[in-house]
């Protein structure tokens, strides 16, 4: 089993929050191909479209108002009208990118992640520098490697915790670049942004809660402040990942990424949702739509539905269950005392 944590010399080399903030730093419009700039086009107009069809649901007024009582309106866009500062837009547009849950994917072993919830955080950070389409581009482009490349590399879900936590790494990345941080400049507002952000799986578990779909928003206006401090002097821990008590320790393993590689092509391998559903239920969807109408076939035809789920859903399902009966078999015995 590889060590848990580099040793001292090695870390003194140049830690990991080091190298992805010389990724970040490096990136180039010339980086972008034509091919790959035409499916970041797709994908950006893919979460317009859910920003805009997610403008009439009620927590974006009550979001709206709690601009008003606690910022003065600044130069950011809110997506649907009105103007904010840069982390306000980042939590509101991120947001409205999520609610109605047909946001791209990337899927991995034992997780995935939703690139475009960078969407709303590195357009706010884009406006605030009023910066090109190709430099937000650009941005977008580094933010889907760094959070799809973590992604790939460790199980995030299956331990136990959020992909939101990989999402500060990509949003305060992009966020730094956008701001003209030097690469050391973004270690510490990745660092910044990613140690307080441990994000718990917890918020999929069922009865799932309206946090789930504002959390990497959130996330977002906190990888914004972040770069804005680290812009300003503030440091976070170098050794974010192998330092002691790091990512490493946290996920009981190495993190094995290349991040001298200077693609940015990791958007070949996202995928689009058709329907309002987890991605991993888009092809079982798929495929009884078209039993049904190869079929002809009405709800009186079915007599029952067998499901067979990934392990994460029998997971969060069962402890929810397991914790059902047991708090019902706690009431039964005090109507019994009683």
């Amino acid at each position: 089993m590889p060590p848990l944590m580099s040793s001292p010399r090695e870390m003194e080399v140049r830690s990991a929050v080091e190298r992805i903030a010389t990724f970040a730093a490096s990136a180039r419009p010339e980086h972008l191909k034509s091919d790959i700039r035409y499916l970041f086009k797709r994908n950006i107009l893919d979460s317009l479209g859910c920003a805009i069809a997610g403008l009439q649901g009620k927590p974006f007024q009550a979001l709206r108002e709690q601009f008003e009582e606690y910022r003065a309106p600044g130069r950011c866009t809110l997506i649907g009208g009105g103007k904010t500062s840069a982390d306000q837009a980042a939590l509101f547009n991120s947001s409205l990118v999520r609610y109605v849950d047909l946001l791209d994917s990337y899927m991995a072993v034992g997780g995935l992640c939703h690139p475009s919830d960078n969407f709303g955080t590195i357009l706010a950070a884009a406006e605030q520098v009023g910066a090109s389409g190709e430099e937000f581009m650009l941005a977008l482009a580094v933010a889907y490697e760094i959070q799809c490349r973590f992604t790939a590399a460790v199980p995030v879900m299956a331990k136990g915790f959020n992909h939101a936590t990989q999402l500060a790494m990509s949003a305060a990345a992009g966020a730094g670049k956008l701001f003209g941080l030097s690469a050391g400049e973004i270690a510490n507002a990745i660092s910044i942004a990613t140690v307080d952000n441990v994000s718990l799986a917890n918020v999929h578990a069922e009865p799932v809660s309206q946090w789930k779909g504002f959390s990497p928003g959130m996330t977002g206006m906190r990888a914004v402040y972040a770069a804005s401090l680290a812009k300003r002097g503030f440091t976070g821990p170098k050794g974010l990942f192998e330092g002691p008590f790091g990512l490493e320790l946290m996920f009981k393993q190495s993190i094995p990424v290349d991040w001298e590689e200077p693609s940015l092509e990791i958007i070949t391998q996202t995928v689009m949702k058709k329907y309002c559903s987890l991605i991993h239920g888009q092809p079982i969807l798929e495929a009884v739509l078209d039993l049904k109408r190869r079929n002809g076939l009405t709800a009186d035809d079915v007599d029952d539905v067998r499901c067979d789920v990934f392990q994460g859903s029998l997971r969060f399902r069962r402890r929810r269950s397991l914790r059902h009966k047991e708090q019902s078999a706690d009431e039964r015995t005090r109507r019994l005392q009683h």
